[in-house]
């Protein structure tokens, strides 16, 4: 069985709103009441729905800024009647919106299901996908007002669709009057530029979400969100998922996969046939197209290639965390193995950390597909070979022959040896050649008989004085 179309697409809803009757967006955690004086800060700019009317001592309002006002809502002065729980008044300031991020990822909630797994909350996303990505449908509440930072270090943010104060847009054109209208720039505020799209992933092997340039905005929202730090794992060497903030406990599978592989119908077939069975209903499970950075020697970044990232996490303390996890990967791995090539899943490679053991590959499965690829590529790399040597040894294929020169060989000619008679040799202290010879002349008085094994000139001295 294959899911519904309509399941494909991925609902985010804002959960944050500016509204005048939400107790968390005044400084008091209260609604103001009649004998209160409210205050907007003049500089900062506001959209405040107002659902009920009001009675109020006093306002001070924004320079820019709206009201939105429900049928029947309104303001009115007080006229000094006793108001219950509203004895003593106080100066009541609408809190600073300004932290509210698009990419926080605690202010987004997943409207739709996958199955029904996803309401028991056995299914959930890593938290670059946590925030809406580039084909997700985007819901801003009815009957609400918000304030939503933008700023990315994306120019445009693209979106299927957003929907707010129920009207949807599904068309760039729609979209763009919106912007142009009064509410748009008191509503988003920031460098970036959303734009709806109306179109949904062209792949059936799914798309990767898009946010990872602002990766760091996701995490820093939500650990400022959550204390600062990522929780300890209690597991030895955690794993860290492509596009989540903090390691995790569990189990990795990624995927290598063929253009036969059909993502959502894989991910049906692991909910039906695993992720259902009760002996995981502590365990859950995060399946997504990412992009894994391909690396040469380990160090220097060379490409990314696309991968599906299954990341599995469970409930079990001590030494049983990320064991039932581990068995379901396990699981995962064997089906992969029977069924991978008919699935369009080429490779698979697992990764685990739990309570007892130390993260590590501890299996993959390679499809025949790929092993046959891999040999005969061997194959054929042994047969070049084989030809070249062949061609060689019978005299038609001639190679060049290099000489590199050595760094300690000489350029010049080695001087020939004196001959092994004369051992005689020039005093270099001093500047002075003996005179030349040639045939039948004599030698000088101040050369030293041919027959004398040692022998130097000395300018100094008198050879003939130095005979005793």
């Amino acid at each position: 069985l294959l899911l519904p179309a309509a399941v494909t697409a991925v609902y985010k809803q804002w959960i944050s709103n500016t509204n005048f009757e939400t107790s968390s967006n005044w400084d008091k955690a209260r609604v103001p009441c009649a004998r209160d004086i409210v205050h907007f800060e003049k500089n900062k700019i506001v959209s405040v729905f107002v659902r009920s009317p009001h009675m109020l001592t006093d306002m001070y309002l924004p320079l820019n800024g709206e009201f939105l006002l429900a049928s029947g809502a309104g303001f009115a002065a007080f006229d000094g009647s006793w108001d219950p729980g509203c004895d003593s008044g106080a100066t009541v300031r609408f809190a600073n919106a300004e932290h509210n991020s698009w990419f926080n990822p605690m202010l987004w909630q997943a409207v739709s299901s996958v199955g029904e797994l996803e309401s028991s909350g056995q299914i959930f996303s890593v938290d670059e996908e946590r925030v809406p990505c580039q084909y997700d449908d985007v819901i801003f509440q009815p009957e609400t007002s918000f304030w939503v930072n933008i700023n990315s270090s994306q120019q445009v943010i693209h979106l299927r669709s957003i929907s707010l104060m129920g009207q949807v847009f599904s068309s760039p054109e729609a979209w763009a009057g919106y912007l142009q209208g009064p509410s748009a720039p008191l509503q988003f505020h920031g460098n970036g530029t959303l734009q709806v799209t109306g179109t949904g992933c062209p792949d059936k092997s799914g798309c990767a979400c898009g946010n990872a340039p602002d990766g760091h905005r996701i995490c820093t929202a939500l650990l400022r969100s959550s204390g600062r730090q990522c929780p300890a794992p209690a597991c030895r060497s955690p794993l860290q998922p492509l596009g989540h903030c903090c390691r995790v406990c569990g189990a990795t599978i990624s995927l290598d996969f063929t253009p036969d592989f059909d993502l959502q119908q894989y991910r049906h077939r692991v909910i039906q046939t695993l992720l259902s069975q009760p002996k995981y209903t502590g365990v859950q499970m995060a399946m997504s197209k990412v992009y894994k950075a391909q690396t040469f020697l380990g160090v220097i970044a060379r490409s990314s290639t696309p991968v599906i990232q299954i990341v599995l996490i469970d409930d079990g303390t001590g030494a049983q965390t990320g064991t039932a996890a581990e068995q379901l990967a396990a699981d995962i791995m064997e089906d992969i193995a029977q069924h991978g090539e008919g699935l369009g899943i080429s490779q698979g490679k697992m990764e685990v950390a739990t309570g007892t053991t130390f993260s590590g590959q501890v299996g993959s499965h390679t499809s025949s597909r790929v092993t046959v690829g891999t040999v005969l590529g061997l194959l054929f790399s042994l047969l070049f070979l084989g030809g070249i040597l062949l061609l060689y040894r019978k005299g038609k294929l001639r190679l060049p022959t290099l000489r590199v020169p050595q760094p300690w060989h000489r350029v010049e000619e080695p001087v020939s040896p004196e001959p092994a008679g004369d051992k005689g040799f020039n005093n270099p202290m001093f500047n002075v050649e003996p005179p030349n010879t040639y045939p039948g002349e004599e030698t000088p008085q101040e050369m030293a008989p041919k027959d004398h094994q040692v022998f130097y000139i000395n300018p100094l001295y008198d050879a003939g004085k130095m005979e005793t």
